[in-house]
């Protein structure tokens, strides 16, 4: 499947595209419902428009199964008008959303949920017992969360913070949640003031300290225990603080456009937007701010460029396409590697992008289409288990970006850490080895399978390809060296971007030559 982050759909709604991105089914959960849906077109000025968009979005990215995406240049998030959900849900309209509002909604919604274990555990701390908490409305709990998330990681100005979030919970709720909000965001201030925070010790067996790592660094337990075993405490405190820090972008210049990365550096220096290139891939170019200010200029839209990680870029240098071949891609939807094969390909040869999930494929198709490549791809809506059993057909060469756990894309995923359970890793490995045991049917004597991850886990990583050679003796594996800068490759000659070591998301990729 496509990476993270890495491709858009066309209409700007910013949608994460890994392997591991699929929503969790939250839709039956306890929302807090206020009957039928009416439109009431009542106007509240008082309220900020980006804390009651950001309370709404972090309701229906916890309960509702939405993303934690990006906005575009019209306030919309998945599909709707952000104040559309603001007036089903809280009864009320604010003032339109302008570009501070929109990188604040960003900044918060994101900054919120990771940090959500660790807000939680202050709010927790200050209640006046347990049965306040957990007997604490979601609506309320957002509102808490967004005003310690202010006070302590953006360090907005005190006063303004409690008086605009005691007046939402006022009017969104009613006076009594207005008096709890002011009376526990004050205590923090005290706290905060007096540098007596609370805080979980670091000590007794690996378990304890796991839970207070938990704490501290906000991940589930279950990740900090597998990272400290994997790379020792240090290590997993390092990859912890990288995926809570603000996620940095970068941006494919589409070539299939006639657009080279010199005109998106133009574009970007006229939109002030700072940048440097890429060291690695010719196309790319990074950016750790200003997104919103490219998305509002349009350059997605046209199809001008993508946003893609440099991780996933490297993946497609790993199988190292060319104008003429037959390619296919087995997980493609919605397309972020794709169309960058495709873009490669020069508009020869054969690419066939085969995905299980319609919709996404149907958003591939559009994107091609936008970005020129729609000549060189052909979209196969199958399950890949079935269409190689039946299939006749083989090709030069075959990826698979196979769906995976999307642990080295948490700093851009920022909910993802709350959705993955440990029981997720077993269910994980097995489909991954029913995939690489389909997509080999489908390589050609003398062709090559790629086998890639956006998960910086051995499990899903080295030991699957090492489980399917096994398996089939007829593959072997070809260094990645030749492919991708020598600091990407290790020793068994596999492809790996740490977002400790490269200060990338973390991906994975195996290339095996068919025999």
């Amino acid at each position: 499947m496509a990476q993270l982050v890495s491709c858009y759909s066309s209409d700007l709604t910013i949608t994460p595209t890994c392997c591991c991105s699929k929503p969790s089914n939250l839709l039956n959960s306890r929302v807090p419902t206020r009957g039928p849906a009416k439109i009431t077109h009542k106007l509240n000025l008082e309220v900020s428009p980006h804390r009651a968009v950001s309370a709404v979005r972090l309701m229906r990215i916890e309960f509702g199964g939405a993303f934690a995406d990006l906005l575009n240049e019209k306030g919309k998030g998945s599909g709707d008008n952000e104040m559309g959900y603001v007036e089903r849900t809280l009864g009320f309209r604010t003032r339109d959303l302008d570009d501070k509002d929109l990188r604040l909604v960003t900044d918060i919604v994101g900054g919120t949920i990771r940090w959500r274990r660790y807000l939680d555990y202050l709010i927790l701390s200050l209640c006046h017992d347990a049965k306040t908490f957990s007997g604490m409305e979601p609506l309320l709990l957002q509102i808490l969360r967004i005003g310690f998330y202010e006070i302590l990681k953006l360090e907005m100005p005190p006063h303004a913070v409690v008086h605009e979030n005691v007046g939402l919970a006022k009017v969104a709720l009613r006076p009594g949640a207005g008096n709890m909000v002011n009376g526990i965001l004050r205590k923090l201030l005290l706290l905060k003031e007096s540098n007596s925070l609370p805080s979980p010790k670091l000590e007794g067996n690996d378990r304890m300290q796991a839970r207070a790592l938990a704490i501290l660094y906000s991940h589930p337990v279950w990740m900090v225990r597998r990272w400290t075993k994997h790379y020792g405490q240090e290590r997993a405190i390092t990859l912890m603080t990288w995926n809570n820090s603000h996620p940095t972008f970068s941006l494919r210049a589409n070539s299939a456009k006639g657009f080279t990365r010199a005109d998106l550096e133009f574009q970007l220096k006229m939109l002030k937007v700072p940048h440097e290139l890429s060291p690695n891939l010719s196309h790319f170019v990074r950016i750790k701010t200003g997104l919103q200010a490219v998305i509002q200029a349009g350059l997605l839209k046209e199809g001008l460029c993508s946003v893609q990680d440099e991780s996933a870029g490297l993946v497609v240098s790993v199988l190292d396409p060319h104008p003429g071949e037959s390619i296919i891609d087995c997980c493609a939807a919605p397309g972020g590697k794709t169309l960058f094969i495709a873009s490669l390909m020069s508009g020869q040869g054969m690419l066939s992008a085969i995905d299980i999930n319609e919709g996404r494929l149907r958003i591939l198709a559009e994107t091609a289409k936008l970005q020129q490549v729609d000549n060189v791809i052909t979209t196969i809506h199958a399950d890949l288990c079935v269409f190689a059993a039946d299939s006749h057909v083989n090709f030069d060469k075959v990826l698979l970006d196979a769906p995976c756990s999307g642990l080295g894309v948490l700093s851009k995923r920022a909910d993802l850490r709350w959705n993955r359970k440990l029981e997720d890793m077993e269910e994980l490995k097995s489909l991954q080895d029913r995939l690489l045991d389909a997509a080999s049917i489908l390589v050609k004597p003398g062709g090559v399978l790629v086998y890639s991850t956006c998960s910086i886990d051995p499990e899903e990583n080295e030991e699957r390809v090492t489980s399917f050679l096994h398996r089939h003796t007829e593959f072997c594996i070809d260094s990645a060296k030749k492919y991708v800068p020598p600091e990407f490759v290790t020793e068994e000659g596999f492809y790996y971007s740490s977002p400790v070591k490269h200060s990338l998301d973390g991906a994975f990729a195996a290339r095996l030559l068919r025999v």
